[in-house]
């Protein structure tokens, strides 16, 4: 879902969620290295206001696109 982030850019973030106990890490001693990252409760919860502001923000989109249309008719 993120065509354009590099790895760099990606651990970072996912570091900075599991900073605010969003997200854990779990480490596997492999090679190559293995790292799974799951949601806290608090990310879990986290996800549900931030599927809303989604739902609400594609609503906002759909609402200002109707207005376009109907201001360049």
């Amino acid at each position: 879902m993120l065509p354009d982030i590099n790895q760099r850019m990606l651990i970072r973030q996912l570091r900075e969620l599991e900073s605010d106990h969003l997200l854990t890490r779990k480490v596997y001693p492999v090679v190559p290295p293995k790292v799974e990252y799951q949601l806290t409760e608090i990310g879990r919860e986290l996800s549900t206001i931030v599927q809303h502001i989604c739902d609400w923000g594609d609503h906002y989109y759909e609402v200002v696109a109707d207005l376009s249309t109907d201001i360049a008719d």
